[in-house]
């Protein structure tokens, strides 16, 4: 029995409003038509991301959609991808709202309003920028008023962040900026900015961006606390509260911390707080059945093969903080043959050919001095299906070819999980111990056995 979402309003219902209602500082409180009351959030930050949404889908409306720039970050959704979006939708409006020609730019978050949650170090971050519940005051995919395939036609364009290129379905849209703190991968050569760094987190390269180009102005706009407030967060999660920062993430968070109402403390004291805080509420997924495990770190795309019968592959990525083993216990029968179910029921739905789960935790033991140490362990689960654009036969043969790819790298020189021998035809799960090697690293080694496949 697969996990049952959580449930939230419809994201097409109507809201009322409240007048005068008490605890909201006498502002107006949304009540959905189903469910309970929106609190409306308080301070500029959460003011402008109410605002911008509604003008833009009262632009949409209107037919003036190519007014608007949608700055998008991965379909994952973390903390780093939100925060980096929202940080530069509000730098394009606010460094230009004084002159002949303003921007208007909206953050787009690529995950659904009912997965936001999946992320609970997200909504502590929102809950302390002092945003509105329920994440009322971001755009969300699926709150877009048309398609993306549409709606790339007719915007003025996108800008990445976090991400290399844009999803298949954006392809149409110019490219205006990339931030991203992975691998280049050739998308907008005409992009500007067009910033590829190693940095802890892509967050730190657009608020750097942002503040260089803020101080440059003849006038600077106003910075709102709660903003700062949530760049300190995505960076602090990322660079293990600074301690895996590269020397421009801790720069570019001094910076930011020196314009915050935090500019009285001590950098590395409060970005350690700031990690323990949001890593807590990150880990906290116990509650978690497998199919919100598998939806919560969920990215895929199209990928394009040689061959002539199925020119694209739709390939997608899971990442999962519990074993095989315990992700198991979280489906409806605590059974091998359901958690493979469950996987079959989510990938059917967003129409995945071919699926990667990736896995770590950690196990205790004891080292040659009797010493209790913590081992890294990661897995891999691969799995195909052969009922949306592929027949058995190719399923059969990309299997095969990318099985082959992943037991062939030296690198991650895996070994069969230790019940391998009972996966069906075309599942197959390894385990090994580069600690390194997460989506990073195999999403590569994967994309490229699809993109050889005939």
């Amino acid at each position: 029995m697969a996990a049952v979402p959580p449930t939230r309003p419809d994201q097409h219902q109507q809201h009322l409003i409240v007048p005068g209602h008490d605890g909201n500082n006498g502002a107006p409180t949304r009540v959905a038509s189903s469910g309970g009351p929106i609190e409306t959030g308080v301070g500029h930050f959460s003011e402008w991301s109410r605002e911008t949404k509604r003008q833009f889908l009262i632009d949409w409306q209107a037919g003036r959609s190519n007014e608007w720039i949608i700055v998008q970050g991965n379909e994952g959704g973390d903390l780093d991808s939100m925060t980096a979006a929202l940080t530069w939708a509000y730098h394009l409006q606010h460094a230009t709202e004084n002159t002949t020609n303003p921007v208007k730019a909206i953050a787009l978050l690529q995950t659904p309003t009912d997965a936001l949650d999946l992320r609970p170090e997200n909504k502590v971050a929102l809950d302390n920028s002092q945003m509105s519940s329920r994440h009322s005051d971001l755009l969300t995919i699926d709150e877009l008023p048309g398609s993306p395939e549409t709606l790339a036609t007719l915007i003025k364009g996108i800008v990445i962040v976090d991400h290399p290129k844009p999803l298949r379905k954006w392809q149409a849209a110019p490219i205006l900026s990339i931030f991203d703190h992975h691998k280049d991968g050739g998308a907008g050569p005409d992009a500007k900015p067009r910033i590829f760094e190693k940095t802890a987190s892509c967050t730190t390269i657009v608020a750097r961006q942002m503040l260089d180009e803020l101080e440059a102005l003849d006038q600077e706009y106003h910075m709102p606390h709660e903003l700062l407030e949530l760049i300190l967060g995505a960076i602090a999660i990322d660079s293990g509260g600074l301690a895996d920062a590269t020397e421009e993430d801790r720069k570019t968070s001094q910076r930011v911390l020196d314009r915050s109402n935090w500019r009285h403390k001590n950098l590395d004291k409060k970005m350690q707080e700031l990690d323990e805080e949001l890593g807590d509420a990150k880990k906290s997924l116990d509650n978690l059945m497998l199919r919100d495990l598998l939806r919560r770190d969920w990215k895929g795309d199209l990928v394009d093969t040689p061959s002539e019968r199925t020119p694209t592959v739709n390939l997608g990525f899971a990442s999962i903080p519990y074993s095989l083993d315990d992700q198991i216990t979280k489906t409806g029968y605590g059974e091998l043959f359901d958690w493979f179910a469950t996987q079959a029921a989510w990938t059917a739905q967003v129409g995945s050919d071919i699926s990667v789960v990736l896995n770590k935790y950690k196990i205790k033991e004891r080292d040659e001095n009797g010493k209790k140490v913590k081992r890294k362990i990661r897995e891999i689960v691969l799995c195909v299906r052969n009922d949306v654009r592929i027949d058995e036969d190719q399923a059969d043969e990309l299997f095969r070819v990318v099985k082959e790819a992943i037991e062939k790298d030296e690198t991650l020189n895996v070994k069969p999980w230790h019940r391998a021998a009972e996966l069906g035809r075309w599942q197959m799960a390894w385990t090994h111990e580069q600690g390194d090697a997460g989506r990073k690293v195999i999403r590569p080694i994967v994309e490229a056995a699809v993109e050889s496949w005939d």
